[in-house]
């Protein structure tokens, strides 16, 4: 969302909206009902029943925020994982690969709607494309983080084939200089300091317990962290072996407890803890994982905010020595303000 375009040709949503975003629209696309009778007998009818929200209300904001824009038309790059599931496989909507598979040029809503649709609490979204040819293909998408709930790695690996196919913006770097690349991963949190599931009681789950014991998903809890933490792993093991993890910034909080780990708890006093554990993880050091424990540990070299700055300048600093590469560049640099 933040990618696509208004009137103007300018971002829908700033960094700056994203927080008042979600305090007006999260209460209503997470609507909370309780059922002070029996809650934990209702919260697994309703597991069974199907999705815990209809999505109505997310569906109807998305399209009315984004519109008819296309995968094509957002102002820079995106890479957006979704999952099919009726061809078992990932979808990835690449602004990278649209020229070349005009059948993935799907409104941002569609796509939106669809990576956002988590088993369990959204329902499954499908729609149709069709290309200059007349072609029509249909998806039949699922959140993507069951297939990269970290999508790191996928980014980077569409950064890799656009250097192996000659894009100027990346001369001279190799395709596997990752030496070279800047990385940030944002995190969304987890709740592993809680320790919430045993191997002794897990011994005796049957299916219905996979899917609501602890007062979460097991199941999905599981197959997402570890899909993240592979991804960090790996990420972490590349960089720090080409001495380069300054490179790679990971920011997450392992430590959430209680109601700000929930998924979908939007009161507004979860939302407000919310922001304070957000702005708290910028004061907080800078972690990395030991590659010999596997365990994150904080870094004594400097904090999350600082390291984003630091970012923000060496980016800045790209910018414009691309644009002074390009033929329509020659742009006169303005004073930076970090």
């Amino acid at each position: 969302m933040l990618a696509t375009p208004d009137e103007n040709n300018r971002p829908v949503f700033a960094a700056k909206d994203i927080k008042d975003f979600y305090l007006t629209h999260c209460p209503k696309i997470f609507p909370q009902k309780h059922c002070p009778i029996f809650p934990y007998t209702t919260k697994i009818i309703k597991a069974l029943a199907g999705p815990k929200y209809d999505g109505k209300y997310l569906h109807d904001l998305v399209g009315q925020k984004l519109g008819d824009k296309k995968l094509h038309q957002t102002l820079t790059n995106v890479v957006i994982p979704t999952f099919d599931i009726k061809q078992l496989q990932p979808t990835i909507f690449s602004s990278y690969e649209v020229k070349h598979k005009p059948g993935f040029d799907a409104k941002l809503s569609d796509i939106c709607i669809a990576t956002s649709a988590a088993p369990t609490y959204l329902p499954a979204h499908y729609f149709e494309t069709m290309d200059p040819e007349g072609n029509v293909r249909e998806f039949n998408l699922i959140d993507g983080g069951v297939a990269a709930n970290n999508p790191t790695l996928l980014a980077i690996g569409e950064v890799t084939k656009t250097i192996i196919k000659g894009s100027s913006d990346f001369f001279p770097i190799k395709p596997m200089d990752y030496a070279r690349f800047l990385v940030i991963s944002l995190g969304t949190g987890s709740a592993k300091a809680e320790f919430k599931y045993h191997a002794l009681s897990a011994a005796k789950w049957g299916l219905l317990d996979w899917l609501t014991s602890g007062g979460g998903t097991p199941i999905i809890d599981v197959f997402s962290q570890s899909s993240a933490d592979m991804v960090d792993y790996h990420l972490s093991v590349v960089f720090q072996a080409l001495h380069s993890e300054n490179n790679y910034l990971r920011i997450q909080d392992d430590t959430l407890t209680g109601h700000v780990s929930s998924v979908d708890i939007a009161d507004k006093k979860n939302l407000d803890d919310l922001l304070i554990v957000g702005e708290g993880l910028l004061k907080k050091p800078v972690s990395r994982v030991n590659l010999e424990t596997g365990r994150v540990e904080p870094s004594k070299h400097e904090s999350n905010e600082e390291a984003l700055t630091r970012f923000a300048k060496l980016l800045s600093e790209e910018k414009w020595l691309r644009l002074a590469r390009s033929p329509h560049g020659h742009t006169p640099k303005p004073k930076p303000n970090y």
